[in-house]
């Protein structure tokens, strides 16, 4: 389990960001790479294909998810019609993982898939356990009776650290959140810079 947390804190200082704008990222205090050279190390010029793979890093790590679920995901957006950017930007933020951390409902995109997983949440008064599960406009997520009473979903509610986009509805005193319109990528509130332009051009090599 450390060898995971450990894992986990290395990742923005990897990408060299404060990947999901938390307060206490190790980056805040270490902005370089981990490892032995990572304090020396020099800034070289960045090719078209390291910043094309970087935007793809970025975006994948910052929804927790693996590079088969994020290409997979890709090529669905890309046989939809309309912008491939967009479209994948919309997949990624209908996703039941996000949604509930989108909500504030969990302090972290680790903690949304272990909810899930723990079978902590209900869709439309339905238990789902699928993390990668595909919401659609109109459907009502909450915690269940047991989860809204953790510290961990009372807290993170209190808190509220990230901003909830105008695409949901929450509720704060129910504890539910519901998908009022569909999700488009200038009001998702991403704590960086995502450039999903550049995933498009690096799956389309």
């Amino acid at each position: 389990m450390t060898r995971i947390i450990n894992a986990k804190k290395k990742i923005s200082r990897k990408l060299r960001v404060n990947l999901w704008g938390k307060s206490n990222d190790p980056y805040l205090k270490k902005n370089y790479k981990p490892g032995q050279h990572g304090p020396t190390a020099r800034n070289g010029r960045t090719s078209d294909y390291g910043r094309q793979l970087k935007a793809k890093q970025q975006l994948r790590k910052y929804h927790n998810i693996t590079e088969k679920q994020f290409k997979s995901i890709f090529k669905e957006a890309s046989r939809q019609k309309g912008d491939a950017s967009e479209n994948f930007i919309t997949l990624l933020e209908l996703r039941l993982d996000t949604v509930i951390y989108r909500a504030n409902f969990v302090p972290t995109i680790f903690a949304a898939r272990q909810s899930v997983s723990h079978k902590h949440v209900l869709i439309n008064g339905k238990k789902v356990n699928i993390a990668s599960y595909r919401l659609k406009v109109g459907d009502v997520i909450e915690l269940n009776d047991k989860a809204k009473n953790f510290n961990f979903a009372i807290d993170s509610l209190d808190k509220l650290e990230r901003d909830i986009p105008s695409y949901l509805k929450l509720d704060k005193d129910k504890k539910t959140v519901e998908i009022i319109s569909k999700p488009i990528f200038e009001e998702v509130p991403y704590p960086v810079e995502m450039q999903p332009n550049l995933i498009v051009e690096f799956y389309s090599r």
